[in-house]
């Protein structure tokens, strides 16, 4: 791969720069390409140079847009002078806790531990819009969740701080969910906590979001793919989106089937329910709804998860924004953000690629984003 230090259009507004947030885990190089990719459309749309790296990059100005690979801290975007969500891709929380899946389920009961700054409020109103389970942040208290939760059946125990969907157990036994207990640190269990969830069984992972450019708002709703990686094993293969002009409510707006319906329903109750932490902004809302059976037999579904920061389909989000900007009358874009591993990918010819070739750490890959379909109706046009 060519490496792109930055762009610098003459007279340009400003400068969109793509860095990597305090604290984030290192990302792959075909996934730090992803995110030049969105900022360098980012930077088209706004006129404005793109560079990787903060360098020198204290307070703002309003010359500067920042990209990180993840969310911020309130007080690493205050040093950076982002002051809301027209100064980032992504999104500014209060504590570390805050940017993981732990505040996505209430603690096993009052006398539980939790951080000092935890929001017990969070967690009652967002329950009718998530799966069954518990957040715990002591052994204690994850062996007393577990026995109540698998009362219900079988579970799936999730490390908020792994990505990817790795390090996730299946547990079917309170003796299970012990034994696991061993691989974790209390510190870290102090600090970030554990999640244990209702598993589900052909489960369907549905994003639903909302992302801002400046004056153009769209939100989104989509079915994340699986693929296969160079090991054999199934990880993300990207996402097919559908985006409309206009926030939640032109979502809203669309003849969905009853599931999609219910997901854009439970994600937007997540996204208001965020008015419980302090200081938090976002100018990208993405939420992984899980669809599936229980192992009682149950229909369900919740949000797996929120992610206040650039993600696997913001290239088509991007391409989308970026047809609208470009043809003020479409009104709804259908596109596709595809990972594919090894060496006989081949992306359509109309296709935007982001990374075509040799990843250090995951072997041969490509990276692209399609659009399908470009529409100025959108009411009659949504489907599944």
């Amino acid at each position: 791969m060519t490496e792109h230090k930055g762009t610098q259009p003459s007279e340009a507004k400003g400068t969109v720069i793509a860095f990597s947030a305090p604290g984030c885990e290192p990302l792959y190089a075909h996934e730090r390409e992803a995110v030049a990719a969105v900022a360098r459309t980012i930077a088209t749309l706004k006129g404005f140079a793109f560079r990787r790296g903060l360098g020198n990059s204290i307070g703002n100005g309003g010359g500067l847009y920042f990209v990180p690979d993840d969310s911020l801290l309130v007080t690493d975007a205050a040093r950076l002078g982002i002051g809301g969500p027209q100064d980032l891709f992504g999104g500014v929380v209060p504590w570390r806790f805050a940017m993981t899946k732990a505040i996505t389920h209430e603690l096993v009961d009052g006398l539980a531990e939790r951080p000092k700054a935890w929001s017990t409020g969070f967690g009652r109103t967002v329950s009718a819009a998530v799966l069954p389970g518990y957040t715990v942040f002591s052994r204690h208290d994850a062996l007393r969740a577990a026995e109540r939760l698998l009362r219900l059946g079988v579970a799936r125990l999730k490390p908020p701080l792994s990505s990817r969907g790795q390090d996730q157990h299946i547990v079917l036994t309170v003796a299970d969910v012990e034994r696991l207990l061993e691989r974790y640190r209390s510190s870290d269990l102090d600090e970030c906590g554990l999640v244990l969830e209702a598993d589900l069984r052909d489960i369907v992972t549905l994003s639903v979001g909302r992302t801002e450019i400046d004056e153009i708002i769209v939100a989104y709703y989509g079915t994340q793919r699986t693929t296969t990686d160079n090991a054999g094993q199934s990880v993300y293969g990207g996402s097919d989106l559908i985006v409309v002009r206009g926030g939640w409510e032109a979502l809203e707006d669309l003849q969905l089937p009853r599931a999609l319906a219910l997901a854009t329903v439970q994600a937007r109750a997540y996204d208001t329910a965020m008015a419980d932490y302090p200081g938090f902004f976002a100018s990208r809302r993405n939420y992984d709804i899980g669809q599936g059976v229980d192992s009682s037999g149950i229909w369900r579904s919740g949000v797996l998860e929120a992610s206040w920061r650039i993600g696997g389909g913001s290239t088509a989000e991007l391409a989308a924004i970026k047809i609208m900007k470009q043809d003020p009358d479409i009104q709804l874009v259908r596109a596709s953000a595809v990972k594919e591993f090894g060496n006989n990918s081949r992306p359509p010819v109309n296709a935007d690629v982001h990374f075509h070739g040799e990843d250090p750490d995951e072997g041969p890959i490509t990276r692209y984003t399609v659009i399908t379909q470009a529409i100025r109706e959108p009411a009659n046009c949504a489907g599944s």
